[in-house]
């Protein structure tokens, strides 16, 4: 059975690899791979295998070998599952890995007792050291879970983190885009990036988008499409506290998020980062915080013109499986909780909003003006995982840790307390360096997928915060 792909679909694409070999039986290796696919579809996994390309859609001899890696680099797989069915063909293993080009996991399913006359239908953990060795012998990369029977956690566990993992580690593999809406802002030295090293060592591509016309376009759009953004206004008035905003400048700042919208559709952007101010502020009479709240909901964002920013909420965008992640400040330790801190900022993702409280758009809390705009409210409760790309001089580094959610001080914008295993460690190694106080933030526990991502992408040190 075969999952064909859909072509709106854009889950990361695994590419299942069964390996047999001519010893052992074939009918229990067939059994095995069966299992897989029937598995891979119930997990939700989007997969294309070999169904039509080898006889029993399995490498069983050297000579598949370059067939099937022609098929998956077709295919454009984000990651190739290997898993051994009986013991392995290990030669077309190391070729396939090392052909495709993409991370490579081996998993075999735990043997059972032999047969009443001795006899064993497979010998998967042997067949993976060979493979192993093979792997290892021509260069290529590859992730492992450990020797386990096919309906136990550990492997539907172990393929999730592993097609996440691939996935993130592609966006500095394969390359990104990235737009940049504006310039830099002329005092935040903290945002001055190397665009020459991001290309020429992780395919990171960043499109400008000159202000002038992104605010020009704006208008053009505000004005064609005047009666839908005045119905949604409209709709906004009724579940937010708005201050000082009227229905022009509200369909203004809608109008942003739709054209941020139109250019990554048109370019391709995997992520966005936006100056913010002074322009668009001076422009419209706002701070324009709700659209980046409505762009982070669907589309990696950082604002401040911070790129590493934005790669940094991709990576977690795709570590986390697409979930929403928020470019936030790390801000001042927790009163009480040594362990505690603030992450803060304005124009997080709506979805994260805390469950049951009241959307603001008020003014600027920290800069003394009549402007409103700004985002007012807490996020909600759960498990956190923060990131932060960066480096100089050609160093990069992928600092990552996790925390929980914890009770604290009301204050004001978008606002979560965290607390961590050690954070006087934490505070230590971000001082050190290389990175700034902007930090990507998800809801969700994914350390592991990070690190085990960054064994695929060389040029970027791991720097783990916490003890796991």
């Amino acid at each position: 059975m075969s999952n064909t792909a859909v072509a709106t679909d854009t889950r990361p694409l695994l590419g299942l690899c069964p390996i047999g070999k001519f010893v052992f039986s074939h009918e229990d290796a067939m059994r095995f791979k069966v299992l897989l696919q029937e598995s891979l579809q119930r997990w939700g996994i989007r997969y294309v295998d070999l169904e039509g390309v080898l006889e029993d859609g399995m490498i069983r001899d050297q000579s598949h070998a370059r067939i099937a890696a022609e098929h998956f680099k077709k295919a454009g797989v984000d990651g190739l599952f290997m898993p051994h069915c009986n013991f392995g063909t290990e030669g077309a293993v190391g070729v396939v890995g090392r052909e495709v080009g993409v991370p490579v996991l081996l998993w075999g399913p735990r043997d059972e007792a032999p047969l009443p006359d001795g006899r064993r239908l497979r010998d998967s953990l042997c067949g993976l050291m060979a493979s192993s060795k093979v792997l290892n012998k021509l260069g290529v990369t590859y992730s492992y879970i450990e020797n386990c029977r096919i309906d136990e956690p550990a492997l539907e566990r172990g393929v999730r983190n592993f097609i996440r993992a691939a996935h993130t580690a592609n966006a500095l593999r394969q390359g990104c885009k990235v737009g940049q809406i504006g310039q830099r802002i002329d005092f935040f030295w903290t945002t001055i990036i190397n665009e020459s090293e991001l290309l020429e060592q992780f395919g990171v591509e960043i499109l400008p988008v000159d202000m002038v016309l992104f605010i020009r376009d704006v208008r053009q759009r505000a004005a064609a499409e005047a009666k839908k953004y005045a119905d949604e206004v409209a709709e906004l008035r009724r579940g937010w506290e708005i201050d000082s905003l009227d229905d022009a400048t509200l369909a203004n700042i809608l109008a942003i998020r739709d054209q941020s919208f139109a250019l990554a559709t048109d370019h391709g952007f995997d992520a966005i980062t936006i100056q913010d101010f002074d322009s668009l502020v001076e422009e419209f009479g706002a701070y324009c915080m709700l659209a980046n709240s409505f762009i982070s909901d669907k589309l990696p964002l950082a604002m401040e013109s911070d790129v590493h920013g934005a790669l940094s909420a991709l990576l977690l965008h795709r570590a986390t499986g697409g979930l929403s992640p928020f470019v936030a400040d790390v801000t001042v330790r927790h009163p009480t909780d040594d362990n505690g801190v603030l992450i803060w900022h304005c124009g997080a993702p709506l979805s994260l909003a805390k469950p049951g409280c009241t959307m603001k758009l008020g003014r600027h809390w920290i800069l003394p003006s009549p402007v409103s705009g700004m985002t007012h409210f807490p996020l909600r409760d759960g498990p956190l995982t923060v990131a932060r790309f960066d480096g100089d001089r050609g160093a990069y580094k992928l600092a990552f840790g996790q925390g929980e959610a914890i009770p604290g001080p009301e204050t004001q914008n978008n606002y979560v307390w965290m607390k961590v295993d050690d954070w006087l460690h934490w505070e230590r190694t971000l001082i050190q360096g290389p990175w700034i106080h902007h930090t990507a933030t998800a809801y969700n526990h994914c350390g592991d997928v990070i690190e085990e991502a960054l064994r695929y992408v060389p040029g970027v040190e791991p720097v783990r915060l916490d003890a796991r």
